[in-house]
């Protein structure tokens, strides 16, 4: 046991300059621990299980003499009562910082979750659609909270508001939800299941989105008016009909046609390949050339400022609403919806036509429109995209929406 040291005033023990370790008293094996580089500091040295150890009490004036003494005489009761004051202050400390790391609020493991989670995706349009469904929604109901805080409840009172009316995107946002609170759990920020979990927790609390989404088909042609609106497109001018044109021979969508670069046309190998980052399954999409189509392009005038095929007037790609304008005009009505068919519908025309009218395998018009075909073991085998096969469907197509028919090798007019 140390000696015991005359006891120092507050007064005294302030007067210190003297570099070096001072016992000041009151407890056995206090000391004023002088440093020219640290400043004052207080050390309490005791034995523990036969070791020497020195135990840091804090810095002095901010530990005062009083209050070290009260922490040495705690930690000397501690090892009297066989209790290590270091593993304590060591199982303190952790606590302390767990208790901080758990403080993160929704808002902040949102910002950290997404500077990781975008990354994935090529497509600015999905990253913005990302942030702001839940800048929307989520950050004005949980923003603020800690994520070791929120409940079910709190989701569910984020998410019925719009369930009923907005089903898809409120589906979204809760899977977006989960996965942010899914990091913060891994992250140590939170513990325990997932609020934001679906099966077998808001399930019990929510209809299924299935039972509540009601699919909206979009207008499209009918058969039987495909030839006499696509001879009315013909005879329209400009940039936004060509367009159309192409993209109802191409059976792609309107950002594909849109976004198409002069350098993603082969026309000796007679192919347009359109890369991943452009595409909505995030695959590269391979689509045969018609004779067709490649005198379409042949004819479209090539400008200096822009590799787009088709360029807006500012220099980047023509807008949706120009090609949508287009069809707007024509006035051809959809017999299902009664509603005027739109760029889009051509897709299901194509799909119909397919079905309907050709003995074309259903997988080789899937995969026309880019459509996943088949289940995910299935995908990893299929290493062809039937891209020669499909030539010969998309001549034939060309050839029904041109009101064409072939007799003895002869092109006919109907």
């Amino acid at each position: 046991m140390p000696r015991i040291a005359d006891e120092l005033s507050a007064i005294e023990v302030k007067r210190l300059t003297k570099p070096g370790m001072h016992a000041v008293g009151g407890v056995p094996g206090l000391l004023l621990q002088n440093s020219k580089n640290s400043g004052k500091s207080w050390i309490f040295r005791i034995t523990i299980a036969g070791k020497r150890k020195h135990i840091g009490l804090g810095p002095f004036p901010t530990v005062t003499l009083a209050m070290a003494r009260e922490l040495a005489r705690d930690a000397y009761m501690s090892i009297r009562k066989g209790v290590n004051p270091l593993d304590e202050k060591k199982a303190a400390q952790s606590a302390l910082i767990a208790a901080e790391k758990r403080s993160m609020s929704f808002s902040i493991a949102m910002s950290k979750y997404l500077a990781v989670k975008l990354l994935e995706f090529d497509n600015e349009k999905h990253r913005k659609q990302w942030r702001a469904t839940l800048d929307q929604y989520a950050v004005p109901a949980v923003g603020g909270m800690l994520v070791a805080d929120i409940t079910v409840q709190d989701i569910r009172r984020m998410l019925e508001p719009i369930w009923i009316d907005k089903t898809e995107t409120a589906s979204r946002l809760r899977g977006r939800v989960e996965a942010i609170l899914s990091w913060a759990t891994v992250a140590g920020h939170r513990e325990g299941d997932n609020p934001a979990r679906w099966k077998g927790n808001l399930s019990e609390i929510l209809p299924k989105p299935s039972k509540l989404i009601k699919v909206v088909h979009q207008p499209a042609l009918t058969l039987n008016d495909a030839a006499v609106w696509f001879a009315d497109l013909r005879l329209r001018e400009g940039m936004g009909a060509r367009a159309l044109e192409i993209l109802a021979m191409t059976a792609s969508r309107s950002g594909e046609i849109r976004g198409a670069t002069w350098d993603e046309f082969d026309l000796d190998a007679r192919l347009w390949t359109i890369p991943a980052v452009r595409m909505k399954a995030g695959k590269e999409h391979r689509i045969p050339l018609t004779d067709y189509i490649i005198g379409l392009l042949k004819a479209l005038p090539h400008f200096e400022d822009s590799s787009y095929i088709f360029p807006s007037s500012k220099g980047g790609m023509i807008s949706d609403m120009t090609i949508s304008a287009v069809m707007r005009r024509q006035l051809f009505i959809d017999t299902r919806t009664g509603r005027v068919a739109v760029p889009h519908g051509l897709r299901s025309t194509f799909r119909d036509w397919a079905a309907e009218r050709t003995d074309y395998p259903r997988d080789m018009a899937e995969i026309a429109l880019a459509h996943r075909v088949g289940g995910e073991v299935e995908r990893a085998y299929r290493r062809s995209d039937m891209v020669e096969k499909r030539r010969a469907m998309m001549d034939a197509w060309g050839i029904f929406l041109r009101g064409e028919q072939i007799k003895d090798g002869v092109m006919l007019q109907r």
